[in-house]
């Protein structure tokens, strides 16, 4: 489907009939008349179409705004497909919901997002940058390599919990868009690679052991840390999820053999 059209342009599968044609004219002319910044045409019946009309009056507000509001309207729409998504789920939410959530017009979402997806990309490629940025922070502010474990998990569930709707929607819904996949799949090879420097770390200070196959032992704890945060995402946020991360290091770091066993 084609979400996204030119002023008074649209892009036709198939050639349209009178009866369609009359229908797209009358409905360009009461747009017009009524001053209305946008509206969505839709061709059922086998068109694979959707045509966006925009009023130029609109388009000429929009294009006059300075790049400070216009960056606020595109954060607010970014925060807004947040909410939407964690409160209705990505394939179930809808355009015009997360326009109203953002107090925008309709249209006004086309400007900046090519749809839903967009929305949804383009949030946690930001918000990517910015958490692995914190963590670099902690893991460098560290100097040994449990505290650089426990400050990367302690991070981790900061951020999380200081956003819970992030947590929501990167937990239960990322992983069901498929074009997201990419995306998701970059964040954790990063993330791994922070524990696989640690681990190294831990080898050379003898506090971790040499002979442990680091593809493993890497997957393992990114795999913890992601079941503790998707089970404090379905308690819907009831207890301090960075409590957690003090025992989750020491399991990771002790084990769960005691010295008998040995």
């Amino acid at each position: 489907m084609r979400e996204q059209c030119s002023f008074l342009g649209c892009v036709v599968t198939k050639k349209l009939d009178s009866f369609y044609v009359g229908l797209l004219s009358e409905a360009i002319f009461i747009f017009c008349c009524n001053g209305y910044d946008s509206f969505v045409f839709s061709l059922n019946k086998g068109f694979n179409t959707q045509v966006m009309f925009f009023n130029p009056v609109f388009l000429v507000r929009e294009a006059s705004i300075s790049r400070i509001d216009r960056q606020d309207k595109y954060q607010r729409i970014l925060r807004a497909g947040i909410t939407v998504f964690a409160r209705r789920g990505v394939f179930r939410a809808t355009i015009s919901e997360i326009a109203r959530e953002a107090g925008v017009a309709d249209g006004t979402i086309y400007l900046y997002f090519k749809n839903k997806d967009d929305i949804l990309a383009r949030f946690f490629a930001g918000r990517t940058e910015e958490i692995f940025a914190r963590f670099r922070k902690a893991i460098d502010g560290a100097d040994t390599a449990r505290e650089k474990l426990f400050r990367l998990v302690s991070c981790h569930m900061e951020a999380f919990q200081e956003d819970r709707e992030m947590a929501v929607v990167f937990q239960a819904e990322t992983r069901k868009i498929h074009a997201m996949a990419c995306q998701v799949n970059d964040i954790s090879a990063r993330y791994r690679d922070l524990i696989a420097e640690i681990i190294e770390d831990g080898q050379a200070e003898g506090v971790i052991r040499k002979e442990l196959y680091i593809a493993l032992v890497k997957r393992f704890i990114l795999g913890a840390v992601d079941e503790v945060v998707n089970t404090w995402v379905l308690a819907e946020g009831k207890y301090d999820l960075v409590s957690m991360a003090e025992p989750l290091v020491d399991l990771f770091m002790r084990g769960i053999g005691s010295a008998s066993a040995e």
